[in-house]
């Protein structure tokens, strides 16, 4: 891959019919950018108004002639690319991860309990003990854990930790005690509480169900809130994201977002979905969808929906029963009228609506009611989204084109996914999952992200995981399904264009042109004179946000 050297490109003139002043020139950078012609571009300097504004990019003697007077930054042949952009992560669940116990690193059953145990004694004053990210695969125990294990190391409080992908939730008898559920509780539509052969409930709740505790667990206070927020926000600039967008947050979310992004403490730009079409929704949508707010670093235009659960805890819905349990077809949250209404309503409100969906049946339920709606609506401008669309009928992927739907997808998702989900749909159905190379084919721009804190929101794991089809071992050699791996251009445009163009942003956001923000990172290596196996291990040195850092490396 040849990259085109830009000599110079300017911005176009300011409202006063003059060029925009330049207060900061980017020097002596490695840079590359996408534009508009997907022709992938390289430059030496970038200038930048006193907004935060780029001015100028291409050859340093070019763009310094251009910038008389700018404080002058030299990267000493850094590298330079567009600031990344998460298309679906859940910034304050981010947050929450960081400050509770994270089990995503736990490799047995013992070794969760063994944290547990730790945790418990480290935090006597908590009057609940709350985490996340246990996978029974990964500890290949062949099973859910149970609320009795959990007892034998803390039985005094209620305990309740949440499945790597946040679709199930395992309780210890005290939290089950709490939100009423005996062995009798009849399974919520949209849940299941798991049971063992003697129909006696184990301690795990799956989607639904996870509302019954869920319903009992104190709520965060605004100190909380804000502590969960900041938390997030300095490892989202650490990670080298200048924007993401955030899958699903309510009233207490909008309100500080807006007064951060006001007081100037917003560091990475939000493009909010309110979750779901209820209360908060109702409270928010009074004054109609907010297209930008601060500068652009804050818009809250979109509405978060569910169609079905997860893969691991076989909460996706599947049109026929999962391969390795023919007793189930996963679970579908609502009727196909409910969804049809719970679309409408949003999409007669003006809101783009991305709906999750994960399997082939919440895939297919989702795309025949935005079609349906969309009619009625004729709200195709919008952009609408399904997130996930993770394992899909052949079929349905060409009408994710025709209807005019964006495949929001995770790259990470294939390769965490890789020890199970062959298993749980076989090897037909596997044809038509994590298919990134299929949709792009067809045209459809794939917008990319990580789903942190399900994964980790460091998005050079999510390209290298486009790139190779590989975890960070460089298994399974050659690829898993490797005839839908994206090339490096192509992965680093869903992070960055095409993230943008899912939030309606690709004029002002996702790449380093005049006239758009100037959002970019530095990293420490080229990442197109990389061996693709070691994409992953690419750091972040700087993270710049409309044209001041927001972290460097220390």
């Amino acid at each position: 891959m040849r990259p085109i050297f830009l000599h110079c490109s300017l911005a176009v003139l300011s409202s006063l019919g003059a060029l925009a002043h330049a207060s900061t020139l980017i020097d002596n950078a490695n840079g590359y950018t996408l534009n508009a012609k997907n022709e992938l571009v390289q430059f030496r300097a970038m200038a930048i108004d006193d907004k935060g504004r780029i001015i100028a990019v291409g050859d340093s003697a070019d763009v310094a002639a251009k910038a008389p007077g700018a404080r002058r930054v030299d990267l000493q042949g850094r590298t330079v690319i567009p600031g990344l952009i998460d298309a679906h992560g859940h910034v304050f669940g981010l947050g929450d991860m960081m400050i509770r116990l994270d089990l995503s690193s736990t490799t047995s059953l013992d070794n969760a309990l063994a944290a547990v145990a730790n945790y418990a004694k480290a935090n006597p004053q908590s009057a609940w003990l709350q985490g996340r990210g246990w996978n029974q695969e990964v500890w290949k125990l062949g099973r859910f854990p149970t609320a009795a294990e959990l007892d034998k190391v803390v039985s005094d409080r209620p305990a309740w930790f949440e499945r790597v992908d946040g679709h199930a939730g395992w309780a210890n008898t005290r939290a089950m005690e709490l939100a009423g559920i005996t062995d009798k509780t009849p399974d919520p539509v949209g849940g299941k509480i798991m049971r063992d052969a003697n129909g006696k409930a184990t301690g795990v709740l799956v989607d639904a169900a996870m509302d019954l505790v869920n319903a009992k667990v104190p709520q965060r206070t605004e100190a909380e809130l804000r502590r969960t927020l900041d938390t997030s926000l300095d490892e989202i600039a650490r990670m080298g994201l200048t924007s993401v967008h955030d899958a699903g947050m309510g009233v207490a979310e909008d309100k500080l977002y807006r007064e951060y992004a006001s007081a100037g403490k917003l560091t990475a730009r939000v493009y909010a979905m309110i979750g779901g079409v209820g209360g908060d929704f109702d409270a928010l949508s009074k004054q109609g969808p907010l297209n930008t707010f601060a500068n652009d670093m804050y818009a809250l235009r979109s509405v978060k929906l569910y169609s079905d659960g997860a893969l691991g805890s076989r909460g996706a819905a599947m049109i026929s029963p999962y391969s390795d349990d023919k007793h189930t077809h996963g679970l579908l949250f609502n009727s196909d009228a409910k969804m049809n209404a719970l679309i409408a309503k949003a999409m007669r409100k003006g809101y783009q609506v991305n709906v999750h969906a994960i399997g082939d049946a919440g895939n297919r339920q989702v795309l025949n009611a935005l079609a349906d709606q969309l009619k009625k609506t004729n709200s195709g401008k919008l952009r609408h989204r399904i997130e996930h669309a993770q394992v899909v009928t052949p079929a349905d992927i060409a009408r994710f084109r025709t209807v005019g739907i964006i495949p929001s997808m995770q790259p990470t998702h294939a390769t965490s996914d890789m020890n199970m989900a062959e298993n749980r749909v076989g090897p037909e159905r596997i044809k038509g999952a994590y298919a990134w190379r299929t949709y792009l084919h067809q045209g459809s721009k794939v917008a990319c992200g990580s789903d942190f804190p399900v994964e980790s929101p460091n998005p050079f794991y999510g390209i290298h995981a486009a790139v190779t089809r590989q975890d960070a071992r460089g298994m399974p050699v050659g690829g898993w399904y490797p005839e839908q791996a994206m090339s490096l251009k192509e992965a680093l445009r869903c992070f960055t264009l095409d993230a943008a163009h899912a939030a309606h942003q690709e004029n002002m956001l996702g790449s380093l042109e005049p006239g758009k923000w100037a959002d970019f990172i530095v990293i420490d290596r080229d990442l197109f004179r990389t061996p693709e196996s070691e994409l992953y291990a690419t750091g972040v040195l700087q993270t710049w946000v409309a044209g001041r850092p927001v972290y460097e490396k220390k």
